[in-house]
């Protein structure tokens, strides 16, 4: 089935099986690696991507699912060179370690974090309680997205 979407901010078409989910469409047909496969069961969280601005479990979700929808990864959250805040407040705070669960924890709180600029640190824990971690104990993460709480705001002011 060809399935034409937007990924990353760009067109694309792809031609896949029916049953083929959109985790492994990501990973296999389009080459993004950064979309992670842990459970395959959507209750790590690794595989979180943005579709029309939802995080959405891309395991979860079959690739012909997206056709004519916005898909985005964690490769597309940048948009040059530079790590965005939420990037950067995760390196500031060491908020990884081994690295498995860090883009769906990014993907999860930029979509948070968009629309809801002021967060509180208890509804970022909830949110965040569907994404596992097995390295950090989260306390570095809940930091660094407190800590990217402003650049969203300050978008949110721009935007008014």
């Amino acid at each position: 089935m060809d399935i034409k979407f937007s990924l990353n901010g760009k067109p694309a078409t792809v031609d896949i099986a029916p049953r083929m989910t959109l985790a492994d469409c990501l990973r296999e047909t389009l080459g993004l690696t950064g979309t992670h496969l842990g459970c395959e069961h959507g209750v790590c969280g690794a595989c979180t991507v943005l579709v029309d601005g939802k995080a959405v479990r891309s395991c979860l979700m079959l690739a012909v699912q997206i056709g004519g929808a916005q898909v985005v990864t964690v490769e597309g959250l940048s948009h040059d060179d530079k790590l965005t805040p939420l990037q950067s407040a995760f390196r500031k705070h060491n908020a990884l370690q081994c690295g498995f669960c860090t883009s769906g924890m990014i993907t999860t709180l930029h979509a948070l974090l968009t629309n809801e600029p002021f967060a509180d640190e208890e509804r970022i824990r909830d949110v965040l309680s569907g994404n596992l971690c097995r390295c950090t104990g989260y306390v570095a993460i809940i930091e660094a997205a407190l800590d990217a709480r402003k650049a969203y705001q300050a978008r949110a002011g721009e935007a008014a």
